[in-house]
């Protein structure tokens, strides 16, 4: 079995991250960090967020500004 370079990112229900690794061929003594996500994780960070974007005079529309600008720049990397 080769060696990723790089992190490789799965996602996975809990009852099935054993067949996912072994169907990649991760074998079973191999260390894996896996990580919890919330139910609804997207909600909880924007209910941490929203104040400090508040606070600091961003609005909506400066934030949607900023995604589009920086998913534009991305996009010629994704290949």
């Amino acid at each position: 079995m080769t060696k990723n370079p790089e992190p490789a990112f799965i996602e996975s229900t809990a009852g099935q991250v054993a067949a996912e690794l072994a169907r990649r061929g991760i074998a079973p003594d191999q260390h894996v960090t896996i990580t919890i996500a919330p139910n609804d994780w997207l909600t909880e960070v924007r209910r941490h967020t929203r104040l400090r974007v508040i606070e600091a005079g961003w609005s909506d529309t400066d934030i949607a500004r900023i995604i589009d600008e920086e998913r534009e720049a991305v996009q010629p990397l994704l290949g």
